[in-house]
């Protein structure tokens, strides 16, 4: 009798990938993901084939959702230049409930995965990129309603917004004091003048 899936994909995604997101690949054992997800072993291999695919699966999932979604709610409800500082913003708030891990799952996996792995760091990459056009699109829409100066390199400044701001992941990870974070808030703010 072939195998037949009995558990909310998408639930046990998004368990997998807060147990990944909290301890970095490496540190999340298969018995980690077991207590997590809610599925036994051989229900992760059936589905999943392995740890690594289930990986990538998760990180799919953090992508469409925590970045894809998360930048699309902000672009809608703001104008250009609010919509950048709000990521900003947003990126330096503790999560509001204390199941979500601090940082950011995508920055973690570049830092872990990303030089020994090229299926990660293939998806980093564009992951990465993603948020660099967020960030080139609202400055370029910003400088159409004449809130960002036409003077502005838009594509060299959207690769400096990209770098701070994965900078700012990574110390909200380390839980940097407040005073750093809000330097550079008011960098990225600079920036758009």
């Amino acid at each position: 009798m072939p195998w037949q899936k009995n558990y909310d994909e998408t639930r046990v995604l998004e368990s997998a990938m807060r147990a990944f997101w909290a301890h970095g690949y490496e540190a999340t054992s298969m018995n980690d993901l077991v207590k997590a997800t809610g599925i036994n072993r051989g229900s992760i291999y059936a589905g999943f084939a392995n740890k690594h695919e289930l990986f990538m699966r998760a990180l799919e999932h953090y992508d469409q959702v925590y970045r894809h979604g998360h930048l699309q709610q902000i672009a809608d409800q703001h104008t250009p230049v609010d919509a950048i500082v709000a990521v900003f913003e947003s990126a330096a708030s503790k999560p509001a409930d204390n199941d979500t891990p601090w940082g950011c799952l995508i920055v973690n996996t570049a830092l872990e995965l990303s030089p020994h792995d090229p299926e990660v760091s293939r998806f980093v990459e564009h992951s990465l990129q993603a948020v660099e056009t967020f960030f080139l699109d609202c400055i370029e829409a910003g400088r159409q309603d004449q809130a960002i100066s036409t003077t502005l390199d838009a594509e060299s400044t959207a690769k400096a917004l990209l770098g701070l701001f994965l900078g700012l992941r990574v110390l909200t990870r380390a839980k940097t004091d407040r005073s750093t974070i809000d330097a550079i808030i008011s960098r990225a703010k600079m920036m758009l003048e």
